[in-house]
Order: structure tokens, then C-alpha cells, then sequence
């Protein structure tokens, strides 16, 4: 099928991310994907991990790609794409027992972070798992310069955004009663992070 929209960077991070996923999450059964993009993670891992249900999500402006990508892999496990802007609250309604989200972060706005989390809290099932990944700063300090560069990119193209800390990150997670499992490197200077949903967080949502 031609003109389905096209990520290098999803080639290339796929199996290094399915290596996680295969740990975390081979006992879940209902996957919310937010941020799905052109489509390809969904439909790769939907391939490889045929025991989930996978819920693609992202703003509609995504939505026509990734729909040529459902169509031509033809799985039966990998939902069409919900609208999920972090901003509303439709997306909250649903239940999910795990979460995973790439290369988001790091695009929004730090409110946008918190509503990402809001928004996590209100869907995922306690004893559920959240899996982001993406390029991270820890003690303030970039990991690499290739990560600087990229966090200076992102800024001159929105001031909001940026490569985020993970402390502050892990502060809005532990927030909403999630626990850290695991914090894996992965290539290009990048992270998986692994939260446990120990008991439901706060009732506040912002």
C-alpha cells in the first residue's frame, strides 16, 4: 500500500523496544497506545505480541496514516485509532491494564506532561503497567550531546517543549501511584520506563 507515512526512528528503536515489552507484557491482555504516530509501532508489536488487544490513540490529524498501516497488516488484535489529545477528557473514560507511549513527552508542554499522567491515572487498571519511552535528562544534566542538540531543536520549534527530566517525570508518576519498575537504556541515548499501578493516585486531575 503506498503513501503510508514513514518513521526511520521506528524501524530502528522496534525491536529494542519489543525486548521490554516482552517482559512487562506478557501476562496484560488490553494495551492503550498514546501517541501512536504514523501507526508502525502498533501494527510491529501488535505482530510480535498477539496475546494483546492494542488500542491505537493519538489526535486525528494522525489518524489517516495509521489507518493505512491497520490496513495492510490486517490485525485483528490492533484497534483502529480513539482521538486522544492530552488536553480533553474523552479519552479517560476507558480501561485499560496497560499503557505505552513513545517519543511523546518530549513534544508537549510541561502541562501537557501532567495531563498525560491525569489522563494515565484515569484509565489504568490498578496492577497495571506503564511503558514510556524517549530521551530523558537525570540530575539536570543531558546523557549525551546528541541529546542536548536534540532538546535545542525541539525548543527553537516549541519553547514549551524539551527533553524532560526524570526526576520530575518520575515525581508526577509516583504522584498518581505508580512505582517504578525498571529503567532500561536503549539506543540513541534513550529510555524505557517501566511503572507498576500499586493503588490509584490522586482525585484531582489538572
Amino acid at each position: 500500500m503506498t503513501n503510508k507515512p514513514f518513521s526511520e526512528s521506528c524501524v530502528q528503536n522496534r525491536d529494542p523496544i519489543l525486548a521490554v515489552l516482552r517482559e512487562w507484557f506478557a501476562d496484560r491482555r488490553h494495551v492503550l497506545e498514546i501517541g501512536s504516530g504514523t501507526g508502525q509501532h502498533a501494527v510491529y508489536f501488535g505482530a510480535e505480541l498477539p496475546h494483546l488487544r492494542w488500542q491505537t490513540a493519538d489526535v486525528p490529524l494522525h489518524h489517516p496514516g495509521i489507518r493505512l498501516w491497520l490496513a495492510e497488516a490486517a490485525l485483528p488484535n490492533v484497534l483502529p485509532p480513539l482521538a486522544l489529545d492530552v488536553n480533553q477528557d474523552a479519552w479517560r473514560t476507558g480501561r485499560y491494564d496497560a499503557v505505552f507511549s513513545a517519543n511523546t513527552l518530549h513534544i508537549m508542554g510541561w502541562p501537557e506532561v501532567e495531563r498525560f499522567f491525569a489522563g494515565v491515572d484515569a484509565v489504568l487498571e490498578t496492577g497495571g503497567v506503564l511503558a514510556v519511552y524517549g530521551p530523558f535528562n537525570y540530575n539536570g544534566a543531558y546523557t549525551s550531546d546528541s541529546n542536548a542538540r536534540f532538546d535545542a531543536w525541539l525548543k527553537a520549534r516549541d519553547p514549551a517543549s524539551g527533553v524532560r527530566d526524570f526526576e520530575a517525570v518520575d515525581a508526577l508518576a509516583r504522584a498518581r501511584g505508580l512505582v517504578l519498575l525498571q529503567d532500561v537504556a536503549m539506543p540513541a541515548n534513550n529510555r524505557m520506563l517501566v511503572w507498576h499501578r500499586a493503588r490509584q493516585g490522586r482525585v484531582d486531575a489538572p
